[in-house]
């Protein structure tokens, strides 16, 4: 096999790390795109004259082509070289961003929206080995890590910064700022990449092996419950404190920002009890999780409960997405790739589920609902999640 490090043996280690970061920063800002439109549900609907419950289907339909587009696109571009995927795919990003700008209704929208989709769903199958090869000798996990983090920073910052921009200067500039990062992305990947042939001997013959895997699809059920649960209430969270709690625009971009910031203070629980107590957490964090949304429309009217919520929620949601890598990672480590490539699939099926639930609720019972709702689907994967603690404690007996 070729060295994955004969291309850097040349580049100074200044260089590597800058290459590392270059990747990060892709990861935020096409984390930042998928979610944006959170924030931004009422302006978007009052531009095109509907409800946010249509404009709902925006996430949806990003999430679901993305989950299910995911593992096809990476068979489909597996031979390709890699430095010039990543400059396709920015490219089609950044053109699709443009159309989300000029976009003249809301079907166009959508039209850029399936674009960005696409980008995304080789980006997240083709950046994680290209980090790994660019990356200083032994930094392997550093350079997860970092994709990590830009994926994590886009819901604690991308989000509401991507609200703010919307508030001051309109939606459509939310969209034009991301397209101008991305391009900044894109030239700084054209200096600063090497060639990188691509080195794809994956093997397809063990999906089947996978998905014959019991516990590793309770796992995928469990995953699927708990996201769609999730954002059933999570997708509507703007326009429900706008017209049901009654909040201004400078406090709904403060409570998605708490939300974010409360993802890392899950991550750095987690970081530390996760070994010891990883049942137990991942237990009380779906009862936290179900509990928040089940009470949301109750401590809406105050302040100070309504953030001690959305704290827990956003703490507890980290948790139980932490825990669950560490679970279907253990499942079969030869098969990580494929492992992790349905993982990535099945929350995107459960981000556009939720979001779809949200709308239909919307519509059929009231805004103000949709925390319930997400409660009543916690409530289901936490019965999924006992059985999966159950099945383990098992195995290991």
């Amino acid at each position: 096999m070729i060295s994955t490090h004969s291309t850097e043996d040349t580049a100074s280690r200044r260089v590597q790390y800058l290459r590392v970061f270059i990747l990060g920063f892709s990861a935020f800002i096409f984390n930042t795109t998928e979610f944006v439109p959170v924030g931004l549900l009422s302006d978007i609907a009052d531009s095109f004259s509907t409800s946010p419950a249509q404009v709902g289907w925006m996430l949806t339909v990003y999430a679901w082509i993305v989950a299910l587009m995911s593992l096809p696109m990476m068979l489909l571009t597996r031979k390709l070289e890699r430095k010039s995927l990543l400059m396709g795919l920015f490219a089609l990003f950044i053109m699709s961003h443009i159309l989300s700008v000029i976009a003249w209704d809301f079907t166009t929208l959508l039209i850029s929206r399936i674009g960005i989709a696409f980008a995304h769903a080789v980006f997240w199958s083709i950046t994680a080995s290209i980090a790994i090869r660019v990356a200083p000798q032994g930094k392997h996990t550093f350079a997860l890590s970092v994709l990590a983090t830009g994926t994590g920073l886009a819901m604690v910052l991308g989000v509401p910064a991507g609200r703010i921009i919307g508030q001051f200067m309109g939606w459509r500039t939310t969209f034009a700022v991301i397209a101008v990062i991305a391009l900044i992305i894109m030239l700084l990947i054209y200096r600063l990449l090497p060639n990188l042939p691509s080195l794809f001997s994956g093997s397809m013959s063990k999906v089947p092996e996978v998905l014959r895997n019991r516990a590793l699809l309770v796992m995928y059920l469990f995953i699927f419950l708990v996201f769609s649960a999730h954002y059933t209430a999570y997708s509507y969270i703007e326009p429900f404190l706008k017209e049901v709690g009654g909040a201004s625009g400078q406090f709904t971009t403060t409570i998605l920002l708490l939300f974010g910031m409360a993802g890392i203070l899950g991550s750095v629980l987690f970081s530390y009890f996760g070994d010891k107590a990883n049942a137990q957490m991942l237990v009380s964090s779906v009862m936290i999780v179900t509990l928040c949304m089940g009470v949301l429309y109750l401590v809406t009217p105050n302040k100070y409960s309504l953030i001690s919520c959305v704290l827990l929620w956003g703490a507890a949601l980290m948790i139980i997405g932490l825990s669950m890598q560490i679970r279907v990672l253990n499942v079969d480590g030869s098969a990580a790739d494929i492992i992790m490539s349905l993982y990535s699939g099945i929350i995107n099926l459960g981000i556009g589920a939720g979001a779809l639930i949200g709308s239909q609720v919307i519509q059929v019972v009231g805004l103000e609902s949709v925390g319930f709702s997400g409660a009543v689907l916690g409530v289901c994967s936490l019965g999924v999640a006992v059985m999966i603690v159950k099945n383990t404690k098992k195995s290991d007996g």
